[in-house]
């Protein structure tokens, strides 16, 4: 029993602390792939926004596209409309200098991005949100890595906008995705990206794999396949994606069981990637970055945390009640992290052990949702924190 408590809690600390501290050594101990720099690299692009009921922010999306600095005969637009019923199908056509396409009936983000895709003509396919805003020089800084022929896709940096008025979602959030661009900067430079974000990602348009339209990770899938075929995956910080956090821990929840559900059915499809025979230093980076954290660690906890009891009870040594008690300070900063959740609180990563369990507890919930095939495709819009009240 110590056994199996000693390895549950190493597997724990490995996925949340020990492989960011491993891929950051590896890159130092060797040569690793860093960033080309220079903007002399135009490719011609097309740059495709689906979106759904997206009225209240679509105009700016828009406006953020139209003042990218990128070459105008280099550069097409094209925003699709899943099945909006909103108005917000309607703005696009507003614009003479972007593209429309609207989809009357809703299919999902995936069979949007393919029709979208079927008809642009960039070299380069890439795919933002309708809730992100992204820096002026995005497209270039996307672009520049695409130089080296082994580059099948190419991700930006997810920043999450927080103020000092916002509560447990928009402060848990902040901090996590801060600690993911670190993972995902290193991941770059050690081989590949082990997924990307659909908030700013982009591939070659001849590469690009034709995944089942029923995909819930559309953004994982297609950098994952991608990996899986040979390519790299590169990661540029300097191409940004803001956007604000949901509105409220509920509606986080919201996004968390998608995503979990979405993480279980890529592990099931993304057999090669997992297979060391296929590609060691993949596997090894999928498995220790995703599958950890996905399909093993939320299941771990609970474990880790009767198993103490247990030991406590059953040993007299004074290391098992030191270690649950660490457990109970750690869970009980949760519990006031969920009394907290909804007001501001200035302490420096006070909502992190609050932010942690909900991730783990969604966890959960999206592997049910998944295994009983109750996750559908077509997203659920969350309320964002800057449309609170509106």
């Amino acid at each position: 029993m110590e056994v199996i408590f000693v390895l549950c809690s190493v597997v724990i600390l490995y996925t949340y602390l020990g492989y960011g501290f491993v891929i950051f050594i590896l890159v130092k101990l060797r040569r690793s792939d860093r960033p080309s720099e220079g903007h002399s690299y135009f490719p011609t692009v097309s740059l495709i926004i689906p979106f759904h009921n997206e009225r209240l922010g679509l105009r700016s999306k828009i406006e953020n596209t139209l003042n990218l600095d990128y070459p105008p005969d280099k550069l097409e637009i094209i925003f699709v409309s899943d099945g909006s019923d909103d108005g917000s199908e309607r703005i696009p056509l507003e614009y003479s200098s972007i593209k429309a396409v609207f989809i009357p009936r809703r299919g999902g983000k995936i069979a949007a991005m393919k029709k979208a895709a079927a008809m642009a003509s960039g070299e380069i396919l890439v795919f933002s949100d309708a809730n992100t805003s992204l820096n002026i020089e995005a497209i270039q800084e996307l672009t520049i890595p695409y130089r080296d022929l082994r580059v099948g896709g190419v991700t930006g940096e997810k920043r999450i906008i927080t103020l000092q008025s916002d509560g447990a979602s928009s402060k848990g959030e902040g901090i996590y995705w801060k600690y993911e661009s670190f993972l995902k900067k290193y991941d770059s430079y050690y081989y590949t990206l082990v997924g990307g974000d659909g908030g700013l990602m982009s591939f070659r348009r001849v590469l690009l794999d034709d995944i089942p339209d029923d995909t819930i990770l559309d953004d994982f899938m297609l950098t994952m396949r991608m990996a899986e075929k040979g390519y790299l995956v590169k990661y540029t910080p300097l191409a940004k994606a803001l956007e604000f956090s949901s509105s409220s821990v509920n509606e986080e929840m919201k996004r968390k069981i998608r995503i979990a559900a979405g993480g279980w059915q890529s592990i099931v499809r993304l057999r090669r990637a997992i297979n060391p025979f296929h590609d060691l230093t993949l596997s090894f980076q999928y498995v220790s970055h995703r599958v950890l954290r996905w399909a093993v660690v939320p299941f771990l906890l609970p474990l880790v945390f009767l198993l103490n009891h247990v030991l406590v009870f059953a040993s007299h040594h004074q290391v098992w009640v030191f270690l649950l008690m660490i457990q109970y300070c750690f869970y009980g900063l949760a519990l006031l992290g969920y009394l907290m959740r909804n007001r501001p609180v200035k302490v420096p990563g006070f909502f992190v052990p609050y932010y942690f369990f909900v991730m783990n507890y969604c966890a959960v919930l999206g592997f049910f949702r998944w295994f009983r095939g109750r996750q559908a495709v077509t997203w659920q819009r969350a309320e964002r924190a800057n449309e609170k009240g509106l």
